[in-house]
This record gives C-alpha cells, sequence and structure tokens, in this order.
C-alpha cells in the first residue's frame, strides 16, 4: 500500500510539471526544453532556501518565481532576439545547468534534518490521529506520514489547477489562448503576441519548477540531475490524458493532464514492480511515450474506417 501511496503522491506532484508542459505545448505550441532545467531550478531554490531556514510555503513560492525567470529568458530570446524557438529552449536550460549548481552550491543536497512541506503534513497528520502513526485501510496498513502528504500534494495540486483555470477565463488567459491559436488575430486586436509568449512561457516554467520544489521536498533531496527527461514526461502525461478525456475544454484538458500524470505514474511503477531495473527507467518512459504518442492516430483511423463502413 506504501508503494501505492507513493506512486498517487509522485504522480499528483508531477502533474503541475504536466500542466506547466501543457502551457507552453499545447496553448503556444512552443516546443519548450526549459523544464529539463527549470524542474531542478525549483528543486536546487527551495531546498537552499530550506537549509536556510526559510518557511517551505515560502520556499516553495521562491521556487515558483525561479521559475518565471527562467521562462521569461527563453521567451525573450524567442521573441526579442529571433532566435528558434527550440534552441532557445536548449540554450536556458543548458545554462541552467550551471546556475543550479551555484544555487545549491553542489551536486546534491540533502533536505532530511530541515523542515519541509511533507514533515508539516506528518505533523498535522499525526495530530489528527493524536500521534497514531499507521492504520488499517482495507486490510492494509497504511502510514499517516504517506496518507497525509498524499493528501496534502492532492490538495495542493486542486487549488493551483483551479487557480489556473480561473486565470485562463480572464481577459488576459484568453488572449493567451488567442496567441496560441491564432496570432494574426491577436496582432490585428492591437495584443502584443511577444509579450504573450513571454508571460506565458513565465507561467509555465512556474509551475515547473513548482513540481521540483514539491518533489525535493518529498524525497528528501535536491540533486542536479533530477530533471534529465522531464519535459517528455510531462508531453506523455498531457497526451494521455487529452485520450483520457477526448474533449478540448480548458477544464477538462487541465484534469486530464493531472490523471494522465497519476496514470504515467502508476504504469511506470506496475513495470518496475514486474521487475524491470530502474536503471531503464528512462528507455521505459520513451517507450510509454511513444505508444502514447501513436496510439492516438490508431485509434482515429480505426474511427475513420469504422465510420466508412
Amino acid at each position: 500500500m506504501s508503494l501505492l501511496i507513493g506512486t498517487f503522491t509522485i504522480g499528483f506532484i508531477l502533474s503541475l510539471l504536466a500542466l506547466g508542459v501543457f502551457i507552453s505545448f499545447r496553448i503556444f505550441a512552443f516546443p519548450d526544453i526549459t523544464a529539463d532545467g527549470s524542474i531542478t531550478l525549483g528543486a536546487s531554490v527551495a531546498a537552499t532556501l530550506l537549509v536556510h531556514g526559510v518557511s517551505p510555503p515560502l520556499a516553495s513560492l521562491a521556487a515558483f518565481g525561479a521559475g518565471m525567470v527562467a521562462g521569461a529568458c527563453t521567451g525573450t530570446l524567442h521573441t526579442r532576439f529571433k532566435i528558434n524557438s527550440l534552441l532557445s529552449g536548449i540554450l536556458v536550460m543548458t545554462a541552467l545547468y550551471s546556475i543550479n549548481l551555484h544555487v545549491m552550491g553542489r551536486s546534491n543536497v540533502p533536505l532530511l534534518s530541515v523542515t519541509t512541506l511533507a514533515t508539516q503534513a506528518e505533523r498535522i497528520g499525526l495530530g489528527v490521529t493524536r500521534g497514531v502513526t499507521s492504520f488499517n485501510l482495507a486490510g492494509w496498513d497504511v502510514s499517516v506520514r504517506d496518507a497525509s502528504v498524499l493528501c496534502a500534494i492532492a490538495f495542493a495540486v486542486a487549488l493551483t489547477g483551479t487557480l489556473l483555470y480561473l486565470f485562463l477565463r480572464t481577459n488576459l488567459g484568453m488572449a493567451m489562448r488567442a496567441t496560441g491559436d491564432n496570432v494574426q488575430m491577436i496582432r490585428a486586436l492591437g495584443v502584443n503576441d511577444a509579450t504573450m509568449i513571454v508571460f506565458g512561457l513565465a507561467i509555465s516554467n512556474g509551475f515547473v519548477a513548482l513540481s521540483g520544489s514539491l518533489l525535493a521536498q518529498y524525497q528528501g533531496f535536491a540533486d542536479v540531475g533530477m530533471g534529465i527527461g522531464m519535459v517528455v514526461w510531462g508531453l506523455a502525461s498531457v497526451i494521455i490524458g487529452e485520450a483520457l478525456v477526448g474533449s478540448n475544454q480548458v477544464g477538462l484538458t487541465l484534469v486530464g493532464a493531472v490523471m494522465g500524470s497519476v496514470l504515467f505514474r502508476l504504469m511506470v511503477a506496475v513495470a518496475l514492480r514486474w521487475g524491470l531495473s530502474p536503471n531503464d527507467l528512462k528507455l521505459i518512459t520513451a517507450v510509454f511515450v511513444f505508444f502514447a504518442l501513436i496510439t492516438p492516430q490508431f485509434l482515429r483511423k480505426a474511427r475513420l474506417r469504422s465510420a466508412h463502413a
């Protein structure tokens, strides 16, 4: 049961990464590779601040702000200096590797002896259960710490997703969506499309960095290599979520991104549970993404064939 709860917890944490990737890839059709560096940036900023005694909520907000700066840099390189979208993300991601090392001061920062959001959630859970460290759920022994952290992360994701949904329905949010749909139209309406792209990428990488900060606090460390391949994870979550909800409505696609992240993490956990080596985790991820990309095409062709028949 602890393995299942841990899987859901990490799935919810990485759903914030999926929401960030959704903004860049789906709203702006911008292949933003910055996510691989900004998730580590969020983890390194949060870890460094926590080690220096900053409260976990403030450290997480600082990580969000650092991610926004990284995303704004990518957007500025693309819009102001006319650098290719893919290359601008690669440039910022490459620079962030050294920046993350400077922020942490070393390649790994442990958080086992400091107060994090996970330890705060555990304290609240122990207070609710009056010191009981575990309880029985459907015949399974469940740790109060694991259950408390899962509930706290799920609440944080629900709150963040709701705020993002409400933002995308504001005038500024609709201007962002319109920029991704039709640049010529938004220019004709007098909106600066370059500003919308920079702002959208800033929000996108803010969510990615926030995901990194929560992941570091849950795992108990921040590592300079923890962001490798994360953009693929986020893209797979978005694609799986779109297949699950089967709708283009903003609210449903956001819910689908969260569901896709949890389901994707569950599939990876099952694959590892079947005896596959942890060294093959990135290979497993790539295979899952491959099938997630081609499956909708086969389903679409199958529906067309059945319709013609």
